[in-house]
């Protein structure tokens, strides 16, 4: 951020071409990093890795309502990513365990400051959402 953008959040530091091309907007590294965690169960899947590596059947077990496919697809994305690692152990049966990589692990911070933000608004956002359904 330079000098005469002290304070401004990041995300409001650059302008923005109006209309934002589509193109554009797809290419948008920030955008494909909300698409991916955005999603139903990803951001719970970084959060359970950030305390500790799991086994699939772990993972599985501490996730209510997750189905077998949704998890692989869930974990698939994550690692393709770059986020979350798969090591296979050489036992009988094979076993395999998924932890965060250093990138992974770089996410743990700003998901927190997210959350933290969410939980200290939570009462606001519940009662706007309140009036605006009563419109």
């Amino acid at each position: 951020m330079s000098g005469t953008h002290t304070g401004v959040p990041s995300v409001l530091a650059h302008d923005l071409p109006r209309p934002v091309p589509a193109d554009e907007l797809a290419a948008c590294p920030v955008g494909g990093v909300f698409r991916r965690l955005g999603d139903k169960w990803s951001m719970l899947v970084v959060i359970l890795l950030g305390g500790r590596p799991h086994r699939y059947n772990e993972l599985h077990r501490a996730i209510g309502g997750i189905s077998q496919r949704m998890l692989t697809h869930t974990l698939r994305g994550l690692e393709a990513d770059g986020l979350v690692r798969r090591e296979v152990h050489a036992t009988v049966p094979p076993s395999v365990e998924y932890d965060l990589t250093p990138l992974g692990r770089t996410l743990l911070e700003p998901l927190s400051a997210l959350a933290d933000w969410a939980v200290a608004h939570e009462t606001e956002i519940h009662e706007a959402r309140s009036r605006h359904a009563g419109e």
